[in-house]
């Protein structure tokens, strides 16, 4: 499916748009699949995957056309790299055929729930390693060519964008970004941070996102941060700066554990979805871009619902007007 250059992308709007949530930690605490390096991109050539992606989605898509917000449709590639692949039993020949698939069932998806919606097939890259710890960091130059292919991959079957999700290093994200400027694609990096605010190889936000911007000619679109809870870098924009108006998006973990305290977690820690729909309307006040919103380890559709809620709520100002979008929470 060919992108259609008539749906706006999100630094292209104000529009609000909405992302999904936890789906890992969905898919392994909640629907008890067996997960062997935390992957679940085998799954979607199963009946059973299939099924169980498609409920997940549809909560989502359903919270999507409720508030007439835009839906980020995130491919199941978190994993899809060769690193991980070698350890899955995966070779190079394998890895393509599974991003191409993954491609294909998100315009399937968007198919069947998203008419009338502005859906947006998103090419997710992960990073090479691990998304909590940055055991080695490549150069750039070595991040683009590892990351290259997959970014070719989703090029050619005509992504709408691009998101290297839980960066934890600055090269690796300048890498995805270069891979997807050399191939056309809007580029998104976000990054993971550690409980002090900085990502885990010690860099501030403000600093990452500068070096990123730097290094890049088709620099990224916008900046996220996944797989942090707020509590970790509220305090981040306090200092202000151009910086904070790169930052679109937020895909906030539940849990206020670190990483390393989730690492040995045996049971999914959900949070409170009230309380973080509130910390996320509190965000809206400092960043002023913010137009994506999401959920990462822990959250489901119950908690992105929240957020929208909390975040709709400041605008909607008349006594009935507001409606709670979360009636399973």
């Amino acid at each position: 499916m060919k992108r259609n250059h008539n749906q706006p992308l999100p630094h292209q709007t104000d529009d609000l748009f909405v992302t999904d949530a936890g789906f890992e930690t969905s898919m392994l605490f909640h629907k008890g699949f067996d997960m062997p390096h935390f992957a679940f991109y085998p799954m979607l050539e199963t009946d059973e995957g299939r099924a169980a992606m498609r409920t997940y989605f549809a909560d989502f898509f359903a919270t999507a056309r409720k508030i007439g917000a835009g839906y980020i449709l995130d491919t199941n590639t978190w994993r899809a790299n060769p690193d991980w692949a070698r350890l899955l039993g995966h070779d190079l020949d394998d890895l393509a055929a599974i991003n191409k698939s993954a491609v294909t069932f998100a315009n399937m998806l968007r198919h069947e729930y998203g008419a009338g919606l502005n859906v947006l097939v998103n090419g997710v890259v992960g990073p090479r390693g691990d998304g909590y710890d940055p055991e080695d960091v490549m150069t750039a130059e070595d991040a683009e060519s590892y990351h290259g292919p997959q970014v070719g991959i989703f090029a050619d079957a005509s992504v709408d964008m691009v998101s290297a999700l839980t960066m934890t290093n600055v090269p690796e994200a300048v890498g995805v970004a270069r891979a997807a400027g050399d191939r056309g694609l809007p580029c998104i990096v976000s990054f993971t941070l550690e409980t002090d605010g900085r990502l885990p190889t010690g860099e501030t936000l403000a600093d990452a996102i500068s070096q990123v911007d730097a290094a890049c000619v088709h620099k990224p679109a916008y900046y996220m941060i996944n797989c942090a809870h707020p509590d970790h870098f509220a305090e981040t924009f306090g200092e202000g700066g151009d910086w904070v108006g790169r930052i679109r998006g937020l895909r906030a973990n539940a849990s206020r554990m670190s990483h390393a305290e989730l690492d040995e977690c045996e049971t999914l820690d959900d949070g409170d979805p009230h309380e973080l729909g509130a910390q996320y309307a509190q965000l809206q006040q400092v960043l002023p871009n913010l137009n994506v919103v999401g959920g990462c380890c822990g959250t489901d559709h119950r908690h992105v619902a929240q957020i929208c809620n909390a975040m709709l709520q400041p605008v909607k100002t008349r006594p009935g007007e507001i409606e709670t979008l979360a009636g399973t929470a």
